[in-house]
């Protein structure tokens, strides 16, 4: 249980930190437990990230909705491309975003899922998945150019 608590610790702080912000080590937390209460539930040992994935995911959202934390912030101005102010920036803007807007982007920009795949992970149909995130990429823009 140690060297898997060892190997499935810092992935699951990866995809908790960018929905859950400051909430990010609670929800790993929080997540690691879940993992571990149901891990009599897997089925497909092969699948064991996908499943902690998932479960990550929610753990996050879930978290981040409970706590509800929102740190609004002006933008001065636009650093150039590549910068490190220009990271900071666009931090800052997806921190201003709903815990559903960052994970659907985490997880199609991030993790490199597709709609059909982030939808299964977030437990919603393919259609509210590709909506959702259709409305978190407007919301970045909104938030970005305000």
């Amino acid at each position: 249980m140690t060297r898997l608590l060892d190997e499935l610790t810092p992935y699951v702080g990866r995809l908790c930190a960018p929905i859950a912000l400051a909430d990010g080590p609670d929800a790993a937390q929080e997540a690691l437990i879940a993992v571990f209460q149901n891990l009599r539930s897997l089925r497909e040992p092969a699948a064991l990230y996908g499943w902690v994935r998932r479960i990550a995911v929610r753990e996050a959202v879930r978290v981040a909705q409970r706590n509800a934390r929102q740190q609004p912030a002006e933008l001065a101005e636009i650093p150039a491309p590549g910068s490190a102010e220009l990271a900071v920036d666009v931090q800052d803007v997806l921190d201003r975003l709903s815990p559903e807007h960052r994970a659907i982007l985490m997880l199609r920009e991030v993790e490199g899922l597709d709609e059909r795949s982030a939808a299964e992970v977030l437990a919603v149909s393919a259609g509210t998945a590709k909506s959702r995130l259709s409305r978190a990429k407007s919301a970045f823009r909104k938030a970005w150019d305000s």
